[in-house]
């Protein structure tokens, strides 16, 4: 019973991680994502733990994924990343509205 509990706990931690890492601008490294809802060379659409993050840049592409454990590594030339959550009001919604039309 207490394997499952620790087993438990370690999934939980595991869900709420994330984090990102940066090197050079050439490579990033993702921790704690859900889903890849879209992407081409010039911008990542993620669902992370911590809400949607976009990415953008030149000659992006996926090099790693692992949706189970919610790694993801990116290369090319990252320009900028954003969260997009409630906070934003309008300019979250907005995005959204181009992206699905």
């Amino acid at each position: 019973m207490q394997y499952e509990q620790s087993v438990y706990k370690n999934e939980r931690e595991r869900e709420q991680n994330h984090e990102l890492k940066l090197t050079n601008r050439r490579r990033l490294e993702l921790t704690g994502v859900k889903d890849v809802d879209s992407f081409d060379t010039e911008e990542f659409l993620l669902q992370t733990n911590l809400g949607y993050l976009v990415i953008r840049g030149e000659n992006l592409h996926m090099k790693n994924l692992n949706v189970e454990e919610g790694l993801l590594t990116i290369q090319g030339k990252i320009e900028a990343f954003n969260y997009i959550d409630d906070h934003q009001g309008n300019k979250g919604k907005g995005f959204f509205n181009k992206l699905f039309k």
